[in-house]
């Protein structure tokens, strides 16, 4: 029971769409309706607000690891499982993705699955976060960034601490950010992908 309790609430957490709330708090158009229509970090740069972008990557990173963080707190308090630690991780995830008050319209989980990354080793974390800034460095695509990343997170935990269950849910978050990347993937490979810092049309 307490597990079934800890994924809702990872899931409840993830569903806070830092994108909208801080936009609202600016003033900002809704980023639902400009730009990639993705409510992240990068589509709020777009605003030309960069104080809104920041605090929408922050709030979204903490949201992830907090979630995490937090079940490992209390881990042996309510008895929780190392596979219920994982369970929670996904979950704060596919919260972002599908948030349950912003009528499951979410972003795509970078900046939550590095904070959820974080949080499991910060090591783990730090590795896929370097990778991403090489690649947002040299290309300045955000999501060929986050595409080439996270298909090495799930790499970085294999040399880090071999199979298990908790390599699997990266590997599902791995997927799940793959796929909700699918029309990025499609610009990229016809030349419309925006790059980062470019103003909302």
């Amino acid at each position: 029971m307490n597990a079934v309790i800890a994924i809702i609430a990872a899931y409840l957490i993830g569903s806070i769409s830092f994108a909208v709330v801080v936009s609202r708090l600016f003033g900002l158009s809704d980023p639902r309706t400009y730009g990639s229509k993705n409510p992240g970090a990068t589509n709020v740069l777009r605003s030309g607000n960069k104080a809104a972008a920041v605090l929408t990557l922050l709030g979204d990173g903490v949201k992830g690891w907090f979630a995490v963080w937090l079940a490992m707190v209390f881990q042996e308090q309510f008895e929780l499982s190392s596979n219920t630690i994982a369970a929670v991780g996904l979950a704060v995830f596919v919260g972002h993705l599908w948030p349950v008050f912003f009528k499951f319209v979410g972003g795509k989980g970078v900046a939550t699955a590095l904070g959820v990354l974080l949080a499991i080793n910060i090591w783990l974390g730090l590795a896929t976060l370097a990778t991403w800034l090489i690649v947002a460095y040299a290309f300045r695509y955000s999501s060929l960034a986050a595409l080439i990343a996270s298909l090495f997170a799930p790499f970085y935990y294999a040399l880090l601490f071999g199979p298990n269950l908790t390599l699997l849910a990266v590997a599902i978050m791995s997927g799940l950010l793959i796929y909700r990347h699918s029309q990025n993937i499609a610009n990229l490979m016809s030349g419309k992908e925006s790059r980062i810092g470019s103003k909302k049309k």
